[in-house]
């Protein structure tokens, strides 16, 4: 199962037609859905009980601090399948807008597995802020509408309501470098074999090995666990860097080696999409 992607068995690529060739690599190459130390975000979430609005109260004292509460879980427990029947999926992403997420755009599809926009024909939910499943803060919210970029594997996702107690990840003014440090946070499965989503987020540190001309190319700066680099279901997760204070979105999770092996994780580039995201979110 591929998460929210395409169902099947967890080998192969999963891309755009658009993408580049790949780097060679002595690993398959799997698609995610199922960096030296970019710093701590500059927010924290407000706290809450657990409600699903577009508002928290104030936080729980006895919790500790979440560093990266614009990260997104997103799950769905009903995606069709072709020969009828549904199956469960997920992905992870980042909240970039009061009301938007970036993902990977293979999370939304349709029975072929292309790539759609619009409203998704299963219900996704997006938990956001929280830093474990029972975490009582955050917000739990459906997507209601998507938007697919038309050069890599990325898209937008727009919220049931807007999320205001919690900075977004902000946009780049230009590409990533090569040798950047830059840190992944996920929500995908600690096992290559066994996917289901992880109840709990996951960080690594990585380093842009390639800047193509959608895609980055990402090599990890420890040994790699399930724990630190991203797995299934970790499609769309955000690599982000810390600029003029802000943590700032400058990939978007595709696909890499069969976790925890070694290789090389390519992802999207968000750089060149900046005007059509605000153009698209009303920013």
């Amino acid at each position: 199962m591929l998460g929210a992607g395409l169902a099947g068995a967890y080998v192969g690529l999963h891309r755009t037609a658009e993408a580049e060739t790949a780097k060679p690599v002595s690993n398959v190459a799997v698609a995610r859905s199922a960096g030296g130390n970019a710093g701590n975000a500059s927010s924290t979430v407000s706290g809450g009980t657990g409600n699903t609005g577009g508002k928290s109260s104030a936080q729980p004292s006895a919790l500790p601090d979440h560093p990266t509460p614009f990260s997104v879980k997103l799950s769905s427990k009903d995606i069709p399948e072709k020969g009828g029947g549904v199956r469960a999926g997920g992905c992870s992403g980042s909240l970039i807008a009061p009301q938007w997420i970036v993902t990977a755009g293979h999370c939304f599809h349709d029975l072929d597995g292309t790539r759609v926009s619009g409203k998704p024909d299963y219900t996704m939910t997006a938990a956001i802020g929280k830093l474990t499943d029972s975490d009582p803060r955050g917000h739990v919210l459906k997507i209601v509408d998507t938007r697919q970029s038309a050069v890599n594997d990325l898209a937008l996702a727009k919220l049931s309501e807007p999320v205001t107690d919690i900075e977004p990840l902000a946009l780049p003014d230009g590409p990533p470098d090569p040798g950047q440090h830059t840190t992944f946070v996920g929500w995908g499965s600690l096992s290559s074999k066994v996917i289901v989503q992880t109840d709990h987020i996951k960080r690594g540190d990585f380093q842009v090995d390639e800047v193509r001309k959608n895609e980055i190319t990402l090599e990890p700066l420890k040994k790699r666990t399930v724990e630190n680099s991203p797995c299934p279901d970790d499609s769309g997760s955000p690599f982000f860097v810390p600029i003029k204070g802000k943590n700032t979105l400058i990939a978007v999770e595709n696909f890499g080696p069969d976790c925890p092996q070694p290789g090389i994780e390519t992802a999207a580039r968000v750089d060149q999409l900046v005007s059509w995201i605000r153009g698209e979110i009303g920013a």
